[in-house]
């Protein structure tokens, strides 16, 4: 292995190590059994399908893919277009004001952004797409995130990196122009209200009078609160020691969750209504958005984090040592009709939406726009981060999907069924799962959901819909089978426990993208009224949070009340908006790789640019102009507006003139979005490619980035320093000491 010392000071330590290591037989040997260990999983699950298949195969399919895909694919757009400087200062280290921007140890920076980038999606998206079968989410998770989702994750903060942190709207309209720039900020910001507020949805359909879940999810906050001070005054730089205590008080939290739940007074005082749920969430949410980052925010998604990487890590254990069956097939008949439960379309293009994050999600790209490029200490860390931070969250939405597809199918369907289609009771499922659904080899009995909640300390588990419930059983019927952690007697704890650790997932998105939301609507303020792009203006910071903090929570107060249930009618609108807003950003890098002289290298976000645009311009079309109304927002807004005109207070399994008036309301608030996201992002990508097409004609090569200026800080590039990086780093505590200086951030 050959190493290089970077300096920028001769009179001070290296700021960076370079080193190459060299190809051995051993290492050629261990990525042909990785190969091969991948090769047969792939084999297993999509080629024999025998009658059982054991979710084992899941796990070495998507893990070996994973790993080949960071050291070889990734590495190649490192080497090829983004080409780290390790002598250039970040924006956080040149604009450090202990706020927004901060130099953030790549641990805690890691654990950040994916903490904020993992929300509902991973966890829901796959669930509900279960109802096509393993197979087609199988595939679209794991070799969508390798092709589109790491990619776009990774060049938006890179780029995002080298023009200041500025956020994606702000990148749109250096890169397109003043009127691109403010289409597409105003696109961004609408789509944004949309992914907030279903996100806050499904927390709150999990969190609803839910004692346990909710106390414990309070008590992460001022925990969190405790740990940014613990790191940033009382003990500087000491994450390991912080993260140990955060992880005890946070296992406590969940233990004592158990204990109000149980109590008949604390489970009354934390027994809380969707609609109280609503107005707690958008309290947290404007706070989390106007403190500084330290204080809530990045400890608060670092303490997450281990929560959510270590209880995937056990689902994974779960899954090896209980090698459960896979109880779903490899395609329902639900994969090419559009009556599923869970949502109506078909496999294309609905699957590709409904399973956003975790393969591809534009709301990743204002994440990576939006906090943590300002937090980024080297360019070196940016593959890690930006890429590693999406397969570990692909890897989430694996687990999700094989402890969907692992549960009785009637118990699926039962869970998953909207309650107009139940009737909300256990004999209502089973008469609809029997009789109704269609499907071959699939039943269930009244009283066997009522013991399946009865032992899951629930009243009912009928119609529990949004995928969080779903999930959460799934993940108790795999972990309660484990030895010492196990047990029927256990199935209630892990239940609850799963409930609490998808809310932990999707609260930190909900403060992470209120934030960006702030960041987005300031740019867009700023091309008017030039004291907005100040960060540092408190007035305008609080202005601009209330501003979206109301926006997303009308909708969120929307979804919660709608008739038919809002997480039937929202989380398509989700999903086409999610990934529209993916287009918007690989159009934005499709532009800035090709004016930056790299056009031979566009087809890196120029190939998931075209396939998702296939994908959301079709799934616009039919949720605008499809006459059915279980996929068409305005065939179903004309059909109960028609009704009411009719004189008629019923439809379908909609009650009352208040219900048929609301749904009026709420499709035809769905259906002018839509439309308004397509348009949108329709004319930025056309200004995109104009803007690649003058680079390409021109033959100029242009940039929007900052100017070069050197780094005074020192980080490792990788997660865990080598040999030669922490040597760098006692150089530099004794050089700190000798000057007396201090590290500044996280700490490194």
């Amino acid at each position: 292995m050959s190493v290089e010392y970077v300096r920028t000071d001769e009179d001070a330590p290296p700021v960076a190590v370079v080193q190459k290591p060299r190809w051995t037989p051993a290492k050629i040997a261990l990525w042909v059994a990785i190969a091969l260990i991948a090769g047969l999983g792939w084999v297993m699950i999509a080629v024999v399908r025998g009658e059982e298949t054991s979710a084992s195969w899941f796990v070495a399919a998507a893990v070996g893919s994973y790993l080949i895909a960071y050291r070889f694919y990734a590495k190649f757009i490192e080497w090829k277009v983004c080409r780290p400087d390790l002598r250039r200062a970040t924006p956080a280290e040149r604009n450090d004001n202990g706020r927004d921007f901060a130099p953030t140890d790549r641990r805690v920076l890691f654990g950040h952004h994916f903490a904020a980038i993992s929300g509902a999606g991973p966890l829901v998206g796959p669930v509900m797409a279960a109802q096509m079968g393993y197979l087609p989410g199988t595939l679209w998770i794991v070799f969508g995130v390798i092709f589109a989702g790491g990619v776009q994750d990774y060049m938006v903060l890179y780029f995002s990196t080298r023009r200041n942190g500025r956020s994606l709207g702000q990148m749109a309209r250096d890169e397109l122009g003043k009127v691109g720039g403010v289409i597409a900020s105003i696109g961004i910001i609408l789509i944004m209200t949309i992914l907030v507020a279903v996100l806050g949805l499904v927390i709150i359909n999990a969190l609803g009078e839910s004692p346990w879940g909710v106390f414990s999810i309070a008590m992460t906050i001022p925990i969190a609160v405790f740990m940014g001070i613990y790191l940033r005054y009382l003990r500087p730089g000491k994450v390991i020691e912080t993260s140990v205590i955060g992880v005890v008080l946070l296992l406590f939290a969940i233990i004592a969750g158990g204990w109000v739940h149980h109590d008949p007074f604390w489970s009354e005082v934390f027994h809380l209504e969707k609609t109280t749920l609503v107005w707690c969430l958008m309290i947290y949410g404007f706070l989390a958005a106007v403190l500084p980052v330290w204080v809530l925010l990045a400890p608060r998604d670092y303490l997450s984090t281990f929560m959510k990487i270590g209880t995937i890590g056990l689902l994974a254990v779960g899954i090896i040592f209980v090698n459960p069956t896979v109880q779903m097939p490899a395609i329902t008949p639900f994969a090419s009709n559009t009556e599923g439960p869970a949502f109506a379309g078909a496999l294309f293009p609905f699957l590709f939406i409904t399973i956003a994050c975790g393969a591809l999600s534009g709301f990743h790209a204002l994440i990576s726009s939006g906090t943590t490029p300002k937090m980024v200490e080297k360019e070196s860390q940016i593959r890690l981060i930006g890429y590693g931070g999406m397969l570990m969250e692909s890897f989430v939405a694996i687990m999700a999907l094989v402890a969907a597809v692992s549960l009785d199918k009637g118990i699926y369907f039962s869970m998953n069924a909207a309650e107009p289609l139940t009737g909300g009771t256990p004999e209502g499922a089973a008469d609809f799962v029997n009789n109704v659904l269609g499907m071959n080899g699939v039943s269930t009995t009244a009283e066997d959901l009522t013991q399946v909640a009865k032992d899951v300390g629930e009243n009912s588990i009928v119609s529990r819909t949004g995928g969080a419930p779903t999930l959460a059983m799934g993940m108790a019927q795999i972990l309660h089978q484990i030895p010492l952690i196990g047990g029927t007697n256990m199935l209630s704890f892990w239940y609850h426990f799963a409930v609490m650790f998808e809310a932990l997932f999707i609260l930190t998105t909900i403060d992470a993208g209120t934030r960006v939301a702030r960041f987005m609507l300031s740019d867009l303020l700023g091309n008017f009224a030039k004291r907005f792009r100040d960060p540092s203006w408190t007035v305008g910071a609080w202005v601009t949070t209330a501003v979206m903090v109301a926006a997303w929570g009308s909708i969120l107060l929307m979804g919660v009340t709608d008739p038919l249930g809002g997480i039937n009618t929202l989380f398509p609108l989700f999903g086409i908006s999610n990934q529209l807003l993916a287009a918007i950003a690989l159009a934005i890098v499709f532009a800035i790789v090709i004016k930056s002289g790299y056009a031979k290298f566009a087809w890196i976000p120029g190939i998931p640019l075209v396939w998702d645009l296939a994908v959301t311009m079709t799934a616009s079309y039919q949720k605008i102009f499809s006459a059915d109304p279980l996929v068409g927002y305005w065939a179903q807004h004309m059909a109960y507006r028609n009704a009411l005109a009719a004189g008629e207070t019923s439809l379908g399994n909609t009650e009352g003139v208040p219900a048929m008036e609301a749904v009026v309301r709420n499709t035809l608030i769905q259906g002018t979005l839509s439309v308004v996201f397509a348009v949108i992002v329709v004319m930025v990508v056309v200004m995109a490619l104009w803007q690649a097409y003058k680079a390409l004609t021109t033959g100029k090569v242009v940039t929007a980035e900052e100017p070069f200026e050197p780094t005074r800080l020192f980080a490792p590039a990788g997660l865990l320093a080598t040999k030669e990086e922490k040597e760098v780093e006692a150089q530099w505590d004794e050089y700190r000491e000798k000057h007396g200086l201090v590290k500044s951030g996280g700490g490194h």
